[in-house]
């Protein structure tokens, strides 16, 4: 069941990247980047309201959004919030950067750099939680390696040199960023709820925007990039809403593996990629596509050797 859920998690993933793109063309990041996160918490706002005034619509559902699994167990309701909290600031960091780097880098470059995020993440998560992979499942990290280098050289083409390009710099402290969130993710789920983590979470995240918007962007918004509407913005927090709420449901399966369920989520590349050559209308398609299928040929490794 959580294997099934990484892959519908990673569907809703490359079409959650689709929607950055297309609002970010030409827009100021920091503005959409709050609208993502205002209609994300208006997303999950009748869970959380149901939660606070214990009308307990959606209570022993997958919808209930108290605190702990299986009610409280003995730790405080500030030590629920504090964990959320903290994933806030990580998840947030994270959205900076990529969301600039994506703004100014092809799609079908930035897909598959994110696409190598699970490599810090199995590292992570045999240091920290003892998991140990099979040599299917080996044979799809070696697979995903091996695709980024070669990435790395095709990107060339396009003028987008690895080593002197601040865009891939942003990219790469995302994609670092979201690895520490995804090990993050597997140790405040084994006692949250989903629905809690994912309601409060986009909150606080709206807050701390809303914070940085004022701070960093209104009082230069004149001199700097413009912001202006797209319908793309509210379908950015429609797709990461889903694409999370799969994903954290997955994680809070008792036998679930972060090495394994970050690795598939990260087949969202094959979305965004046809996305980038169907809407986008990106170059270099011959090489980039040799990349890809390095990735998914590492996926159905890691899909059969989860089994």
């Amino acid at each position: 069941m959580w294997l099934m859920l990484a892959f519908v998690s990673a569907s809703l993933l490359g079409l959650y990247d689709t929607s950055k793109k297309a609002a970010l063309k030409d827009n100021a990041v920091l503005p959409v980047l709050l609208l993502n996160t205002v209609f994300s918490t208006l997303i999950f706002s009748p869970f959380i309201i149901d939660s606070l005034t214990g009308q307990g619509w959606f209570s022993g559902t997958m919808l209930d959004a108290s605190p702990y699994i299986g009610g409280e167990d003995g730790k405080s309701l500030f030590h629920a919030h504090a964990a959320v909290m903290i994933k806030s600031v990580i998840v947030l960091t994270s959205w900076i950067f990529g969301y600039f780097g994506l703004k100014h880098l092809p799609i079908t470059i930035v897909g598959p750099i994110n696409a190598t995020r699970p490599v810090m993440v199995l590292v992570g998560a045999m240091l920290i939680f003892g998991e140990r992979l099979n040599w299917c499942q080996w044979t799809g990290v070696v697979f995903s390696i091996i695709s980024l280098f070669m990435l790395s050289r095709s990107s060339k083409k396009e003028s987008v040199d690895f080593t002197h390009n601040k865009w891939i710099l942003f990219v790469a402290i995302a994609a670092i960023v979201g690895a520490v969130s995804g090990l993050y993710d597997k140790y405040i789920m084994k006692e949250l709820s989903p629905m809690f983590v994912q309601g409060w979470y986009n909150f606080y995240q709206m807050i701390l925007m809303a914070v940085i918007v004022a701070i960093l962007w209104y009082p230069n918004r004149r001199h700097t990039t413009r912001f202006r509407w797209s319908w793309a913005i509210p379908m950015i927090s429609v797709f990461i809403s889903a694409a999370d709420f799969s994903y954290l449901t997955a994680l809070n399966q008792p036998d679930s593996m972060i090495s394994v369920v970050s690795l598939v989520r990260r087949s969202s590349v094959l979305v965004s990629f046809i996305c980038g050559v169907l809407i986008f209308h990106e170059r270099n398609l011959k090489a980039k596509a040799l990349d890809l299928a390095l990735i998914l040929v590492g996926m159905v490794f890691i899909y059969f050797g989860s089994r």
